[in-house]
């Protein structure tokens, strides 16, 4: 079947908060995906952010992002006074989210709603807090340790809460009491609202597609509690981080600084972790887009006290067999596998192994008409095609990018005369694809310029920002999506 889907993360819905909600407006924007005939929501991670407010850089793998949780269904819960949320300034630019003042406020607030809460008398409080123990234990304590350390990253704690001796952990838990069980409540009340609001989507025939990336921050809950997952020393440090090569992009490579994962151990539990990983992702999302897919057949490994990605060794990972496992034990499993970047044969035999979807991305096209993201090189409809991902400039900054000669051809391949025309032709290009799924960022569809680009790959600062207001969703824009839709044959019918 075919569909259409716009990518838009929660952050970046209409919100009086200062960020996105999984109240109102996240059921309203549900309903413009519907009357608009979009079959799917593509959303990033929904983990807690943390420095750079990345969602690919979380504390907790399995964690929803507390930022999330709205306040009015508090406050109709009876949890929350309107004067303890309303009265507040959260932004200061409609356009932008502003994390240091959401991060200054927000955990404010959600403590005056678990001041009111009764856990004791919650039976789904306590149904939760039992099902997500595997995980959900340590990320509260991990949680109030970092709090009580004023944010700090574990390894700069006290060095037995670091290393985890159980006479100083029992310590923490005992003092601590009080904000574990506010962090657990957190999750509790992040998972109740994800859970009405996916139902409701799900409801109107839309799918949600979540994405979670391949690599754990070392700042994470998975390092300071389950280390064997890492290649780590004896004092829980890395020994070689995550990257990419250097390229005529990035002449000194990218340093992610991730720890990479003791495949070899990994193997000897039969991919538990993993495997549990996928299945939770799949418990939450209807479809599970892997970032960086290409890094379980090999992946590229630096030295951990290089500065730079200049050196390192590609070193092999689990291939198809981890997902061999996991289909076994979970299921058929509904994944698009994110295979851009460096791409080898030995990649490709392993995508053709497990089967599951890649990506095209048409900002990646037009430089000649051999490009194998063009739509007429498409080897198969069993691909998801994307104006552009989270990672790419709008496509009206992309525009302004283009040399003469891809301007020159997007112009002619599309059929346009004026530059202007050229992103909504090339929407229309992903939509008349044989692609199963064409996928558009928001910001495309409201025609947005440079200026909100959701992300810029290995920069800090004024990335993940990019806001809604309720005017953009206007029924002349929906009416425009849905011919888009009905034209090239993706309504779902």
């Amino acid at each position: 079947m075919r569909k259409g889907c716009i990518l838009m993360h929660i952050s970046s819905l209409p919100s009086a908060y200062g960020i996105g909600k999984l109240g109102e407006s996240a059921y309203n924007f549900a309903d413009f995906l519907c009357q608009s005939g979009i079959k799917c929501w593509q959303i990033l991670p929904l983990s807690p952010t943390s420095y750079g407010d990345s969602p690919y850089q979380s504390f907790s793998v399995n964690a929803g992002n507390p930022y999330f949780i709205d306040f009015d269904i508090l406050e109709q819960d009876g949890l929350l006074l309107r004067n303890e949320f309303d009265s507040i300034i959260w932004e200061d630019n409609p356009r932008r989210v502003n994390y240091s003042i959401i991060y200054d406020n927000c955990f404010k607030v959600l403590r005056k709603a678990y001041a009111r809460f009764k856990p004791s008398k919650n039976v789904a409080y306590g149904d939760f807090v039992k099902a997500q123990k595997n995980w959900l234990d340590d990320y509260a304590l991990f949680m109030a340790l970092k709090f009580k350390n004023s944010g700090a990253a574990w390894y700069e704690w006290d060095e037995k809460l670091a290393m985890r001796e159980s006479t100083a952990l029992l310590q923490a838990k005992k003092e601590l009491k009080d904000d574990i069980g506010f962090f657990k409540f957190v999750q509790f009340e992040f998972y109740d609202q994800w859970f009405k609001l996916k139902n409701y989507v799900n409801g109107l025939g839309i799918e949600i597609i979540g994405d979670i990336p391949i690599y754990a921050a070392y700042d994470s809950v998975e390092a300071w509690a389950s280390p064997k997952l890492f290649c780590f020393d004896e004092n829980k440090k890395p020994t070689e981080v995550a990257g990419c090569p250097p390229d005529v992009f990035s002449p000194t490579g990218q340093l992610w600084g991730n720890p990479v994962y003791d495949w070899s151990y990994h193997k000897k539990t039969g991919y538990e972790w993993w495997i549990n990983r996928i299945g939770f992702a799949s418990r939450i999302y209807d479809v599970v887009r892997i970032d960086h897919f290409r890094g379980f057949e090999s992946f590229y490994a630096i030295p951990a006290e290089n500065e730079t990605a200049e050196v390192g060794e590609w070193k092999k990972g689990p291939n198809a067999e981890l997902f061999a496992l996991a289909e076994k034990k979970l299921g058929k499993l509904n994944i698009i596998a994110e295979d851009l970047g460096f791409i080898t044969p030995e990649v490709r035999l392993m995508l053709d192994e497990v089967g599951y979807p890649g990506m095209k991305v048409l900002q990646f096209a037009f430089d000649n008409g051999k490009n194998e993201h063009l739509p007429h090189n498409f080897k198969s409809s069993d691909c998801f095609v994307y104006t552009g991902t989270h990672d790419n400039e709008t496509l009206s900054g992309w525009v302004c990018s283009l040399d003469r000669k891809s301007l020159k051809f997007a112009k002619n391949y599309l059929g346009v005369n004026k530059k202007k025309d050229i992103p909504f032709a090339v929407i229309r290009c992903a939509w008349a694809s044989v692609a199963q799924t064409a996928v558009a960022q928001m910001q495309d569809f409201l025609g947005s310029e440079a200026d909100c680009r959701m992300n810029t790959p290995s920069t800090l600062g004024c990335n993940w920002q990019f806001r809604t207001l309720r005017s953009d969703f206007t029924p002349q824009l929906y009416k425009t999506i849905k011919k888009l839709n009905k034209m090239y044959n993706r309504l779902g019918g």
